[in-house]
């Protein structure tokens, strides 16, 4: 794994109060507040308090949970309290599943595009405290799930598959617009139902939209979906997105497609979205507002049963991103709801000088696009860094513009953490490769193929089969890997080190990790409130873990489950040497089990959610190598 970024994090954290429960039970949003029991001040003293939510499961896949709460008498008062402002919070829609309590006015509008300060990340500034952590895996991109710690953080980069590029022009619109074939967004998804992928794209620049389909990522066909071979759309635009629904509300809305228009067409000057069962037949195209910018993505925030729409315009910093949310697919209205989202800042470092074409450093950085995606507990975004130079160059002199692909977290759907600006996944910068520059990622960021997480990606060369050259010739596809869950590991020497969640509860009841201990051991102890070992759970019964899984159980010696520390604020700590700690969760059986998100799918899983555990690992082909 090529490590992108190395920082230390050393908390020195105030001991936080034993906190009560109530501020801090878990509910996915949704339209309508759980079914709850009604309690008053006076029935506090003599009971403790089985808070129930009986919320069938819906789109997010998510059931139920009871957490037990046996308050003091110091806290009645504040309990009471806390029950009235929990329940007004879920019915407003502001508590998420993790904790995180959303501020009134939603989405925020008061961010400005002439700033150049990073996004304020208010959830890292003012952590719940109390965090549920039912919802998937829980990763160690930031802060918001850590105490105390002296492991070393390092952010790792994606590598590339040795054999790309795995999709090239072929066809005759692709070969005859420019050589190219890109995702722009399009989107590349697992589809449940024909047990395939599906890569949606662009047949030649500003070509029409076609659709092919693979078994493993590497070998695509295009299959025969209308009188022009593999193409769904037969028209020009400026620029496609593409959702395929892994959990529609209706069969005839599984694929959504947004489309952007600028000229050419009766509906120039506006950004229409349209649903498919099939990608064949298309729904009449509704307008979701006036041209904001081509590349512009979406995604489906499941978490808050959301459509999120990311409309780039310029303004303020050059090329940025405006937010628009709505419920429904097709009532978004961005000349109404759209609020300024964010835009490159001061700590995207231009392209150095002498690295790629003199006229790139001086250009500075801008917020190109940035699709996202849900996965286990947060949403990853892909930011498409542009490092210039302007177009005018790139046109002038024929090769392409230079973007990179960098990664971001976010845990409340808004505010976007991007803790390191190295490059996920870069251009090479060499002249003839066919990833040089201009890359962008796609609508669903990736997929989840065993062990591994897939990023499909276009590269361009700047130079087309026939040898033409240009700021948008040579596009082709290719695929960059990463380790599950590997966004971020915390790192410890021989000499070891630990690390402390803050409170967190659950309802699960095996602990489980993602760890890669090749030379030393994991050994993990739960804390209650004040601070001290719970029995068993003791590093003392700790079976040492060694070696290397995604999907590795924690076990204690004299018993491994936790049902007894359902629904209770309790610490994990992690005693690592010699290895790397990626993600941790507490799992529903010994299946392991996340119950969070697999971003744009892959084989094995049942739907949106990891349901399944290690039962996804099985009989599964391994994953393309990466470059050596």
């Amino acid at each position: 794994m090529t490590a992108s970024a190395v920082t230390p994090t050393s908390h020195r954290l105030f001991p936080l109060a034993a906190g009560l429960i109530l501020a801090c039970c878990i509910y996915p949003l949704r339209a309508e507040p759980p079914a709850r029991f009604t309690i008053t001040p006076a029935d506090l003293p003599n009971t403790g308090i089985l808070f129930v939510d009986h919320q069938h499961e819906g789109r997010s896949g998510h059931g139920g949970q009871a957490i037990w709460v046996q308050p003091t008498s110091e806290e009645i008062p504040r309990a009471a309290q806390a029950s009235k402002q929990e329940t007004a919070d879920q019915a407003a829609g502001r508590l998420l599943y993790n904790g995180i309590r959303l501020p009134e006015t939603w989405p925020p509008d008061h961010l400005d595009p002439k700033s150049a300060d990073p996004m304020p990340v208010p959830y890292l500034d003012h952590p719940p405290e109390v965090v549920p952590i039912d919802v998937g895996r829980q990763l160690f991109v930031d802060d918001f799930l850590i105490e105390e710690t002296d492991l070393e953080r390092t952010y790792h980069a994606a590598e590339r598959y040795q054999g790309n590029p795995v999709y090239q022009p072929d066809c005759h619109d692709e070969l005859n617009r420019r050589g190219v074939v890109y995702l722009g967004q399009g989107g590349v998804f697992f589809d449940l139902e024909d047990r395939l992928f599906k890569m949606f794209y662009t047949a030649g620049w500003r070509g029409p939209l076609a659709m092919a389909t693979s078994s493993d990522l590497v070998n695509w066909t295009r299959p025969e979906l209308s009188d022009k071979g593999n193409v769904l759309i037969d028209r020009s635009v400026d620029d496609n997105a593409v959702w395929l629904d892994l959990r529609p509300s209706h069969a005839q809305e599984r694929v959504k497609y947004m489309e952007c228009h600028r000229g050419g067409h009766p509906h120039s000057g506006y950004q229409l979205l349209y649903t498919s069962a099939d990608g064949r037949d298309w729904s009449e195209g509704v307008s979701a507002g006036r041209h904001r910018g081509d590349y512009s993505s979406l995604f489906y925030n499941p978490f808050r049963d959301v459509w999120v729409f990311s409309m780039r315009a310029t303004d303020g910093m050059g090329r940025a991103t405006y937010y628009c949310e709505r419920p429904e697919f097709l009532q978004a209205d961005w000349d109404r709801d759209a609020v300024y989202w964010q835009g490159a800042d001061r700590l995207d470092e231009p392209e150095p000088e002498g690295s790629y074409h003199p006229a790139a450093h001086a250009h500075g950085v801008q917020l190109y696009s940035r699709p996202a995606v849900a996965y286990e507990s947060l949403i990853i975004g892909m930011h498409q860094i542009h490092r210039g130079p302007h177009n005018r160059v790139c046109e002038e002199e024929r090769f392409p513009k230079l973007t990179d692909l960098e990664v971001g977290f976010s845990r409340d759907g808004f505010h976007w953490h991007r803790p390191s600006r190295a490059p996920f996944l870069a251009g090479t910068r060499r002249e003839g490769d066919w990833d040089r520059a201009y890359l962008h990622s796609t609508t669903g960021v990736f997929v989840v193929l065993g062990e591994k997480l897939v990023f499909p990606y276009t590269g361009f060369s700047g130079i087309g089969p026939d040898g033409s050259r240009g700021i948008y010739h040579g596009g082709s596809i290719g695929l960059a890997f990463l380790r599950r869950d590997g966004f971020a590991s915390m790192d410890a020497g021989p000499s070891g080190g630990t690390l402390t969640t803050r409170p967190v509860t659950f309802n699960g009841t095996h602990l489980f990790v993602n760890a890669k201990v090749p030379d030393g051991t994991l050994r993990t102890e739960v804390l209650d409130q004040s601070g001290q070992p719970i029995e068993p759970f003791t590093l003392a019964n700790s079976v040492p873990l060694t070696g290397d899984s995604t999907l590795a159980p924690i076990v204690w010696e004299s018993g491994s489950d936790l049902a007894s520390l359902r629904g209770k604020p309790v610490r994990f700590r992690f005693e690592l040497a010699g290895g790397s700690l990626y993600a941790f969760w507490v799992s529903l059986d010994q299946s392991g089990r996340s119950d969070g998100f697999v971003a744009a799918g892959g084989p094995g899983y049942t739907g949106p959610t990891d349901t399944v555990g290690r039962a996804a690992l099985a009989n599964r082909k391994p994953a393309p190598k990466a470059r050596p």
